[in-house]
């Protein structure tokens, strides 16, 4: 089982779109990113790095799907 994690759903979350996000879990080294509809389903870990990068990566004004598929390689 997993430790007491402080998850966060992202601020741009809202009544209009069914509360329906993404959190996300802060540590020193790395992020945890998972589904705000399915909580206890698996998560997306990434070093702190790659984080900041992949946010980059998306707010990029090109972050289109055909985009994001080159951003993955």
């Amino acid at each position: 089982m997993r430790p007491m994690e402080n998850w966060r759903k992202s601020t741009y979350s809202g009544p209009d779109d069914g509360n329906n996000c993404v959190e996300i879990a802060t540590h020193p080294t790395h992020i945890s990113i998972r589904d705000s509809k399915a909580p206890a389903s698996a998560t997306l870990t990434l070093p702190t790095e790659a984080f900041v990068t992949f946010l980059n990566e998306l707010k990029e004004p090109h972050s289109t799907v055909t985009d994001f598929a080159r951003f993955l390689g």
